[in-house]
């Protein structure tokens, strides 16, 4: 046999022994992110846990930038069993529950701190243990962020100063009622689409997380931004259930500790970026406008009438225990 035949073999039985030692369960995990954005870079920490923490028995595989489809589709293919995870913002499981909607509702939190409080507290559990009968699985939150408003019509320092703004929302309900109580004209857009359409003026705007608008490089197609700091969002991971259940308890606990760990990883990355990521959109030559917090308290005045709204279509119960909730983490 021929030098080259021998190294060709050789390395065809490589791949053999490495496809029979290769992992005994695949996690395919989807999200809408880019990978530069903190949360891809959060599951990548899960992925090297999992695998490392169950000797390569389990291989986790991440789909980011809407490879597994838009995230009302991934949600869905999780609850089929199609997609093992997905990593959707919470507000769309207000599609199932309502309850979901009181997470997002616009300036619910004085601050990042209070909300994460919120969400690992009882009552953020209560509200995981809310889709259990979805045929999902809820693996704690990870930040999506505080969410700010940029444009190419007009710095906005006021609600009035959104009057007639074409800005793309997400397809949230309670998103859409907020900007138009502020008085902008609100367009629900899959967030694959958003770039090319503020690139080819279909909308004047969007709202994000700073490190969203710079991931998207949307600071590439606006003008202006502004920290209206309208909505704090998260993700809530979710993994099919009957999957879940098939796994060991061994496995099934490194897979919550695993998630517990990235959000961690996540709060540091976040905290070490943020000032930065201002700086870069500045450098775009994108107007910034950090607002007062007197600024902030008119917006939240005009969206008082969104928040009561939702206490209707929440339910009183759930939506009174939330604020509660608000209320005991503003006070430590």
């Amino acid at each position: 046999m021929s030098k080259k035949s021998t190294i060709a073999l050789g390395a065809i039985l490589s791949a053999g022994l490495a496809f029979t030692a290769s992992a005994e369960t695949v996690i395919k995990v989807g999200h809408g992110a880019a990978e530069s954005f903190h949360m891809h870079r959060a599951l990548l920490h899960f992925e090297e846990l999992v695998e490392a923490g169950s000797n390569g028995e389990i291989d986790v595989q991440i789909f980011p930038s809407s490879q597994m489809g838009p995230d009302r589709e991934m949600i869905e293919g999780v609850q089929t069993g199609v997609l093992e995870m997905a990593i959707p913002p919470s507000s769309f499981f207000a599609g199932w529950d309502p309850a979901f909607a009181v997470i997002e509702l616009p300036y619910m939190y004085a601050s990042k701190d209070i909300a994460f409080n919120v969400l690992e507290s009882e009552a953020g559990d209560g509200m995981i243990e809310r889709i259990e009968g979805q045929g999902l699985v809820g693996l704690g939150w990870l930040e999506l962020g505080v969410r700010n408003v940029t444009n190419n019509v007009r710095p906005i320092a006021s609600p009035a100063d959104l009057e007639g703004v074409k800005l793309r929302t997400m397809q949230v309900p309670a998103h859409v009622a907020t900007f138009q109580a502020l008085g902008a004209n609100p367009t629900p857009m899959n967030f694959g689409e958003v770039y090319s359409a503020l690139q080819q003026g279909v909308i004047d705007g969007q709202e994000n997380p700073l490190a969203i608008i710079t991931s998207q490089r949307f600071y590439e197609v606006q003008s202006y931004l502004s920290t209206t700091g309208h909505v704090f969002a998260v993700y809530m991971p979710v993994i099919s259930q009957p999957f879940f259940d098939s796994l060991s308890a061994e496995h099934q606990q490194l897979i919550r500790d695993s998630m517990a760990a990235a959000r961690t990883f996540q709060a540091e990355t976040v905290a070490a970026e943020d000032a930065s990521q201002l700086e870069e959109i500045r450098a775009a030559g994108v107007e910034v406008l950090e607002l007062t917090a007197e600024q902030r308290q008119a917006f939240a005045d005009a969206t008082e009438s969104v928040r009561l709204q939702y206490r209707d279509e929440v339910g009183a119960e759930a939506y009174d225990a939330w604020v509660a909730a608000v209320a005991a983490a503003s006070a430590n």
